[in-house]
């Protein structure tokens, strides 16, 4: 059972980073400056939460600290992606 923990908490990290690079790479793209913030901060979002999910099955025992940077992740970065929208939306309407 404990190899199998193992190997699932690598492929949650793994994935993590899968999501983070995939996010990156949207920046490469023509579209517009929203599509590429939405993009990279959703993609950023739950990239972390996997990663974190992937080591909280590996440290059990720091589940109360690894739940607190879930919740924050998913708080910090949805409205970190809307002031960023809104700062650029804002500036844009003014040339």
């Amino acid at each position: 059972m404990t190899i199998f923990i193992n190997i699932l908490s690598y492929i949650c990290i793994f994935g993590g980073l899968v999501f983070w690079f995939w996010g990156t790479l949207a920046l490469l793209t023509r579209r517009s400056v929203l599509f590429k913030l939405h993009s990279l901060s959703v993609s950023d979002t739950i990239g972390s939460i996997a990663i974190v999910f992937g080591l909280i099955l590996l440290r059990p025992k720091e589940l109360p600290l690894l739940i607190l940077a879930i919740i924050s992740l998913a708080l910090w970065n949805t409205m970190l992606c809307y002031v960023m929208a809104y700062c650029s939306s804002s500036t844009r309407s003014n040339k």
